[in-house]
């Protein structure tokens, strides 16, 4: 059983309100082999909603609080971000998933590459919040 971000199998739960639709998702929610999830959605957060990056470092670091998430207009989302991974990590332990495909260079989702919070488009080595959550208790991600 896969965990699958959302908007990769066309719901509409991005920032701005739109998806990220991906065939193969989409095949893998239709057959029954995944379950979307939206972590900020899961946390509380709006759709549609301001972007959000990490300040300060990455997912590793939100979670042990060194580093913030903050949407475009500098309010702080951390604790949206940390709640919603959580659920996320309780709906994969329910569903037996041993595996996730998130959405890539999300402050939430992505794996390996994230934005550096300066919401100029630069990247930085890096896991989102919810990638790392499943990343640390042994579940595998792939962008």
């Amino acid at each position: 059983m896969y965990i699958v971000s959302a908007c990769m199998a066309g719901v509409n739960c991005k920032y701005n309100g739109g998806h990220n639709a991906d065939p193969r998702v989409r095949k893998l929610v239709e057959e029954g082999k995944a379950i979307p999830i939206c972590p900020e959605q899961l946390g509380g957060l709006a759709t549609p909603r301001r972007p959000a990056e990490i300040k300060g470092g990455t997912g590793s670091d939100v979670l042990s609080g060194k580093a913030r998430v903050v949407d475009a207009d500098g309010l702080d989302v951390t604790g949206a971000f940390i709640k919603g991974a959580q659920e996320v990590l309780k709906l994969a332990r329910l569903a037996n998933a041993d595996k996730a495909i998130l959405k890539a260079k999300s402050p939430s989702c992505g794996c390996g590459f994230i934005y550096d919070g300066s919401f100029s488009g630069k990247l930085i080595e890096g896991n989102g919040v919810t990638a790392q959550i499943l990343l640390d208790n042994g579940i595998e991600v792939q962008p």
